[in-house]
């Protein structure tokens, strides 16, 4: 727990990023049984994922501005409303077409409190004091991932597929009602930004051309997409390469929280004493060597059965926990007078890179543990890239000194 946040504030904030995670992790076990009752392909059930992935990153570099602008507790709150419509039009839609309307609905509503966690954080909090806040909302919302695909399965059985949404709407009140009483407004009118369009624009380019930010949110940026690969392949190889059900898929699932629990708490802890660009730089190279280790499981003729793939992932897990944390607050840091811009930029790439991710697993034509291995090792390359590029530009800019 960080030092100085108050347990109700940390725990709300990482409830409203975590709320996007649960919204699509939760849905894993059920997609089976959308498509029989609604008669829909693989492509269709597929784009139950990726439609809500790609319109939660297009949403973002709307409302980051213009919680700028008008503050972060009206888009927060408008957010969430948005989220309870779609979430009851997904659970009584009664066809594919409405249950997609539903889900771009609901993307476009969390986005506002996924993006505005992180500037409600970068709000109050700089420096190791944010990485550490960022480190432990991690720890707590690892919890979304990993558990919720457990949960849906034990709702689904229970009770089938459509109570599922339930739990959503459920989940979205609460969080509303979290919010409102616990953490409220963080910024201040005198600290807001009064942008016409064009300058929210000349904002975005400035971000992107500002390597402060972009290289290390490149790199976050492409761990995620690695991460929602997982997320998309897992389900099928551990259902048809090992024969596991919906509710084995969700302890298994539920099994790797710990990897990310302890990465997590040891992020900030190793910020301190390395500094944010070694950590990441390690972080990296763990995913890459997840990668690697499955790669040569599946691919080499070592037939390790499910161990063969549950310690890469867990190996990619470590580097990921540890990566994303320390990255966010890597990126967010310099830039305080836009943080909700900044914030929304980055979700923006991380979920652009996850909709990229979930794709080209599904789309190569190779085993998916395989496709899964390599969108990893790629991932790691171009993560390595960014970081490459940042450290050379420090070398050079010490040398001038």
């Amino acid at each position: 727990m960080s030092a100085g946040v108050p347990r109700r504030w940390l725990l709300t904030l990482a409830a409203l990023s975590a709320l996007a995670t649960l919204s699509s992790n939760i849905l894993l076990p059920s997609l089976p049984a959308m498509a029989s009752e609604l008669k829909a392909g693989d492509a269709g059930v597929t784009a139950v994922l990726s439609l809500f992935l790609a319109v939660f990153a297009g949403s973002q570099l709307i409302v980051g501005p213009l919680s700028d602008r008008i503050g972060r507790r009206p888009v927060v709150l408008g957010g969430l409303a948005a989220f309870i419509a779609g979430t009851l039009l997904c659970a009584t839609a009664p066809d594919l077409g409405l249950l997609l309307a539903g889900r771009a609905v609901q993307a476009a509503g969390v986005a506002a409190a996924s993006v505005l966690a992180r500037a409600a954080a970068r709000d109050r909090f700089e420096g190791p004091q944010l990485a550490g806040l960022l480190g432990s909302i991690m720890v707590v919302m690892a919890a979304a991932p990993g558990f919720s695909p457990l949960l849906g399965g034990l709702v689904q059985q229970a009770f089938g597929w459509r109570a599922v949404f339930g739990v959503l709407l459920v989940a979205s009140v609460a969080v509303g009602l979290a919010y409102v009483r616990i953490v409220g407004e963080t910024l201040p009118p005198a600290l807001r930004r009064q942008q016409p369009v064009g300058a929210v624009a000349l904002g975005y380019v400035a971000l992107a051309r500002d390597g402060r930010f972009m290289r290390p949110a490149l790199a976050v940026a492409a761990i995620m997409g690695a991460l929602f690969a997982f997320f998309a392949a897992t389900p099928v190889v551990l259902s048809r390469d090992f024969g596991l059900g919906a509710l084995q898929v969700g302890s298994f699932f539920a099994a790797t929280v710990f990897v990310v629990f302890a990465a997590g708490r040891l992020a900030p802890r190793w910020a301190q004493r390395l500094g944010s660009a070694a950590v990441l730089r390690r972080a990296v190279w763990l995913a890459a060597l997840g990668g690697v280790l499955m790669l040569a499981a599946g691919t080499l003729g070592l037939r390790l059965g499910l161990a063969g793939f549950a310690v890469p992932a867990c190996v990619f897990l470590l580097g990921m926990g540890l990566a994303m944390p320390v990255g966010t607050a890597a990126a967010l840091t310099p830039f305080a007078a836009q943080a909700g811009q900044a914030s929304a930029l980055l979700g923006f790439l991380q979920m652009a890179a996850a909709a990229v991710g979930t794709g080209v697993v599904a789309a190569l034509p190779m085993p998916r543990a395989t496709a899964l291995a390599a969108v990893m090792l790629a991932a790691a390359v171009v993560a390595a890239f960014s970081l490459g590029r940042a450290a050379r530009a420090s070398a050079i800019a010490s040398a001038a000194r």
